[in-house]
C-alpha cells in the first residue's frame, strides 16, 4: 500500500497568521493618521495624558467597527431596530474580532431598573419562586414588580371556516407590581403649603407655584373657573370646593369666553412639572420641585415594590423581596445551601452569578439597590459580571479604566480578573492611567504628546520596561511617588457628624475638621459616600460636585456649560449696538439651513446616518451677517475655535478684554482644559474631562466647604500634581475641602485621612483610622495604611 505524505510545509498555518489588529490611517476626534499593530490574545494597557486620543482609539475606531460589521450580518429588519454605526474615518481595520465593550457608562437612571434587574440574577430568583415558593401564586411575573396586575373580558370576532364568529373571552395576568407604587418602592407628595396660601383668596394671589401669576392663564384656568368663589379664602372651602381645585378629572370648559381643559392643580404639575427629569428643569423650577416634593416609602409595599400576594410565597420563611434586600454574599451563602434536585441547574446558575459578584468585589450590593445609584466604576464592573465564566475565547474585551473607584486592594484583584480573560485566549484592551494595571500589560500604547489637538499621535508602543526608559510623559510619571507632608495645617473648624446610619454605616460619629484638605477612604463599599453625601447635615455653603454625567446634547459645548457664552456675546452686541441673541447658535444668529448645528443629518433608517457639513455656513452655525461683527478681529465662531489658553490671551487685553470672560477662562485653565476649544461638543470631552469642567464651574459658587468625589478619575500620573496644587490653592483661599478618593497621592497629600472599613457591606461602615497620613502610614492597622506605606515607600 502506498503511504499518503504529508504536503503541508512545516511552517505555521495560514489561519494562525492573523495574530495582529491592524489599524491604518485613523483619523477619528484629534488622532492624526495614527497607524498601529496590536497582538491578539494579550493585555494591551493605553495610556496617555487626559484627551489624548485613547477612546478615540480604542472605542470610537475598534470597536465601534467591530459592533458595524457585526450588525451588518443581520437582516436589514432587525438592524432598523438596533443603533446605526458609521465607518470609523480609518484607511485599512483589519484583523478584527468580536468586540465585548465594558464601559463606565452610568446605568439606565429608570426608578424600576436594580442591580438585580440589570443582571440575570432577578430573572432566575423569580422563576425559582414560581417553582418551589409556598403558597404558589403563579407564574414568574406573580414576582416581577416591572408586571401589573389586569384582567379583562369581552366579545371578540373570529373568521373560522368562511363565517365570522362572535365568542366571549376572558384573560388575567397575574403581576407582581405593588399598585400604589407602582413598582417603584416609594410615592410623592406635593406639600400643599407650598402650592397655595390657604389663608388668601384666588383673587388675592394664592397660588405660589412659579409661572401661576395673576393675570395669566394658567391662574385664570383656576380663578374664573367657576367651580369655587374665587373671592374665599381657600381655607374655607367645602370638600367639594377643594376637592375641584386640587384633584378634578380633566374637563373641557369655557373660561373667559374660550374653550379649556379644567384639571385640578395637583395633576396638571405632576403632568407639567414632575414628570420632566430633574436636571432639564429651569433653576427656578428645579427650586420649587425640591421644597414641594417629597419622596416617602410606599406604605402598602413598605419599599419592596411588590404586591402583598408576591412577598407571601415563601422559601424556607424568605420571600423574594428579603432575598432581594439581603447582601449578595449572603444571599449566595442562602442559595448555595438550597438542595432541590428538581431546579438544580437553575440554582447552579444562580449561585455562579452571585459568586461572580463577590469574585468581582461588589458582594456588600444587594439586589434591590437602585441601578441609577451605582458609581461609574460599580456600574462597570456589574456589566463585567455576564463575561466572567464565559465559555467564549478569540473576543476582545475593552474596558474603559476598570480600577475607577476601586481602592488599592480591589486593583489587585481587577488585575488578577483582566489577566485570567487574556489567558483564556481572548485579546483584552485597557484604557487605563494606574501604574498598577499598566505593570501587568504585555504591550504598552501610549498617546499623546500632549492633549486636545496636540495629541493624537502614538508616542510609544511596546513593554512596560521599554516605556519606563522610552521618555514620554507617562514613562517619565510612571514612577511617581508622592510623599508624605512634613507639616500639616491645623483645622479651624469641625463639622460634626453624630450618629450616621445612611446604608452599611454603623451609628458613626465623627469630626471632619474645617480649613483643611480631609481625604475619606476605604475599600469599595465601606461606606464613605453613605457618610460624606447621606450624613454631611444640609448647610449654606457646601458644594458637592460628585461623578454624576453632564447633560447635553452636540450643541452643548465648554462655553454654553460654564456660562462663559453670555459675556462674550454681550461684549460683541455692546461693540456693534445688536443684541446679543444674534451671537447665539441656538438663538436669532442660528444659521436657517442647519439650524445652528453646524451640519444637516440624513436619516437612512437601518443604515448609518449622514452629517454633511453645512453649505451655507461651511459648518460655522452662524448665518453670513452675524460673521460680519468682529470684536478684536474674530467673528464668534472664530473665537468659539480658540482653546482656552488662547481664549484667555484674547479676552485678557486690547479691544476684546471682558473680565467676566476671563474670571471662568481662568478657573477652566487651573483645572487643566487648557486645550479643550470653546466650542467643543460636550459629548466629545472625555470622562475626566467632564469631572473637571463641573469643577471649573463650581469654583464660582461662594461655597466655604467643597466636596470632590474621585477627583482623580480619568487623570493621567501627570495630571494629578496639578490636581493636588488647585486643591491647596482651594485650602489656601480659605476653603474646607473634603475629597473622596483612592489614589494614594491625594491621601500622602492630605492633611488628615479618615479611613472607613474594615470591609465592604456589612463588613464595614465603621471608622478605623482617623488621624494624618504619617499617623495612617506609621500604625499600618488597616489595609489603606498597608497599601499607603507600601507606596510611598515607609
Amino acid at each position: 500500500m502506498a503511504t499518503r505524505k504529508n504536503t503541508q510545509p512545516p511552517g505555521r498555518h495560514a489561519a494562525d497568521s492573523h495574530d495582529l489588529i491592524r489599524v491604518h490611517g485613523a483619523r477619528v476626534n484629534n488622532l492624526k493618521d495614527v497607524s498601529i499593530e496590536i497582538p491578539k490574545r494579550r493585555l494591551t494597557v493605553f495610556t496617555g495624558v487626559s484627551g489624548s486620543g485613547k477612546s478615540s482609539l480604542v472605542f470610537d475606531t475598534i470597536a465601534a467597527e467591530s459592533q458595524r460589521l457585526i450588525n451588518e450580518t443581520y437582516s436589514a429588519f432587525v438592524q432598523g431596530f438596533m443603533p446605526t454605526l458609521a465607518r470609523p474615518e480609518v484607511d485599512v481595520l483589519d484583523g478584527l474580532t468580536t468586540a465585548i465593550i465594558v464601559d463606565q457608562q452610568r446605568m439606565g437612571g429608570d426608578p424600576r431598573s436594580t442591580v438585580g434587574t440589570a443582571t440575570d440574577a432577578n430573572a432566575m430568583l423569580r422563576i425559582l419562586f414560581s417553582r418551589l415558593g409556598k403558597p404558589y401564586i403563579g407564574s414568574p411575573k406573580a414576582f416581577s414588580f416591572n408586571v401589573a396586575s389586569i384582567s379583562g373580558a369581552g366579545a371578540v370576532t373570529v373568521e373560522r371556516g368562511g363565517r365570522t364568529v362572535k365568542e366571549r373571552r376572558s384573560f388575567s395576568i397575574t403581576g407582581g407590581m405593588c399598585p400604589r407604587c407602582e413598582g417603584r418602592g416609594s410615592v410623592t407628595d406635593l406639600d400643599h403649603t407650598q402650592l397655595y396660601d390657604e389663608s388668601k383668596s384666588l383673587n388675592d394671589g394664592a397660588l405660589t407655584v412659579p409661572g401661576y401669576k395673576p393675570g395669566g392663564w394658567s391662574y385664570r384656568l383656576y380663578s374664573e373657573s367657576g367651580l369655587y368663589d374665587a373671592d374665599k379664602p381657600i381655607r374655607a372651602y367645602t370638600e367639594r370646593e377643594l376637592h375641584d381645585f386640587l384633584h378634578r378629572e380633566p374637563v373641557r370648559m369655557k373660561i373667559a369666553g374660550i374653550n379649556m381643559t379644567y384639571e385640578g392643580l395637583i395633576p396638571r404639575i405632576q403632568k407639567s412639572m414632575l414628570a420632566k427629569d430633574r436636571e432639564s428643569m429651569q433653576p427656578h423650577i428645579r427650586e420649587f420641585v425640591d421644597r414641594a416634593v417629597t419622596f416617602t416609602t410606599c406604605p402598602d409595599c413598605d419599599g419592596t415594590r411588590l404586591t402583598a400576594a408576591a412577598r407571601s410565597s415563601k422559601i424556607k420563611k424568605m420571600s423574594i423581596a428579603d432575598a432581594c434586600a439581603m447582601q449578595i454574599s449572603d444571599l449566595a451563602a442562602w442559595v448555595d445551601a438550597l438542595d432541590e434536585p428538581s431546579v438544580a441547574p437553575l440554582l447552579a446558575a444562580l449561585h455562579h452569578t452571585l459568586e461572580s459578584f463577590v469574585e468581582i468585589g461588589l458582594g456588600y450590593l444587594s439586589l434591590d439597590r437602585p441601578a441609577g445609584t451605582l458609581s461609574g466604576g460599580e456600574a462597570q464592573r456589574v456589566k463585567m459580571i455576564r463575561h466572567l465564566g464565559s465559555s467564549l475565547t478569540d473576543t476582545t474585551y475593552v474596558f474603559d479604566e476598570p480600577t475607577t473607584g476601586l481602592h488599592p486592594h480591589d486593583i489587585q484583584r481587577m488585575n488578577g480578573l483582566l489577566l485570567r480573560l487574556r489567558d483564556k485566549g481572548n485579546t483584552v484592551l485597557v484604557v487605563e492611567h494606574k501604574p498598577e494595571t499598566i505593570a501587568i500589560a504585555d504591550h504598552v500604547v501610549d498617546l499623546g504628546p500632549g492633549a486636545g489637538t496636540a495629541g493624537g499621535t502614538v508616542c510609544f508602543e511596546g513593554t512596560v520596561d521599554g516605556l519606563r526608559k522610552g521618555g514620554t510623559i507617562t514613562g517619565r510619571h510612571f514612577d511617581d511617588r508622592a510623599a508624605l507632608k512634613k507639616t500639616v495645617r491645623e483645622p479651624t473648624g469641625r463639622l460634626a457628624i453624630r450618629g450616621a446610619t445612611t446604608h452599611n454605616l454603623r451609628d458613626v460619629d465623627v469630626d471632619i475638621p474645617l480649613g483643611v484638605l480631609t481625604v475619606i477612604t476605604g475599600v469599595a463599599g465601606s461606606g464613605k459616600s453613605s457618610l460624606i453625601h447621606g450624613s454631611i447635615p444640609a448647610r449654606e455653603g457646601l458644594v458637592s460636585i460628585d461623578q454624576g454625567a453632564i447633560r447635553g446634547s452636540r450643541r452643548s459645548n465648554p462655553a454654553t456649560y460654564t456660562g462663559l457664552l453670555d459675556p462674550i456675546r454681550k461684549a460683541f452686541a455692546k461693540a456693534h449696538g445688536v443684541k446679543p441673541a444674534l451671537f447665539s447658535a441656538n438663538s436669532e444668529g442660528a444659521c436657517p439651513t442647519c439650524n445652528g448645528a453646524g451640519v444637516v443629518y440624513t436619516d437612512l433608517a437601518m443604515m448609518a446616518g449622514v452629517a454633511t457639513t453645512c453649505e451655507d455656513c461651511e459648518g460655522k452655525r452662524f448665518q453670513a451677517s452675524v460673521l460680519d461683527y468682529r470684536l478684536g478681529g474674530r467673528d464668534i465662531s472664530e473665537v468659539l475655535a480658540m482653546p482656552v489658553t488662547e481664549a484667555l490671551e484674547f479676552f485678557g487685553s486690547g479691544e476684546a478684554a471682558t473680565p467676566a470672560a476671563q474670571r471662568i477662562l481662568d478657573r477652566l485653565s487651573d483645572v487643566g482644559l487648557g486645550y479643550v476649544s470653546l466650542g467643543q461638543p460636550l459629548t466629545t470631552l472625555s470622562g475626566g474631562e467632564r469631572q473637571r469642567l463641573k469643577l471649573a464651574t463650581h469654583m464660582s459658587d461662594k461655597g466655604g466647604v467643597y466636596v470632590l468625589d474621585e477627583p482623580t478619575t480619568g487623570l493621567h500620573l501627570a495630571d494629578v500634581e496639578q490636581l493636588l496644587g488647585l486643591l491647596d490653592r482651594l485650602v489656601d483661599s480659605g476653603k474646607s475641602v473634603i475629597v473622596i478618593e483612592h489614589h494614594q497621592a491625594v491621601m500622602a497629600h492630605a492633611d488628615w485621612i479618615v479611613d472607613l472599613g474594615p470591609g465592604a457591606g456589612h463588613d464595614g461602615g465603621r471608622i478605623v483610622f482617623e488621624g494624618t497620613p504619617a499617623d495612617l502610614v506609621a500604625d499600618r492597622s488597616t489595609l489603606t495604611g498597608q497599601h499607603l506605606a507600601a507606596y510611598v515607600g515607609a
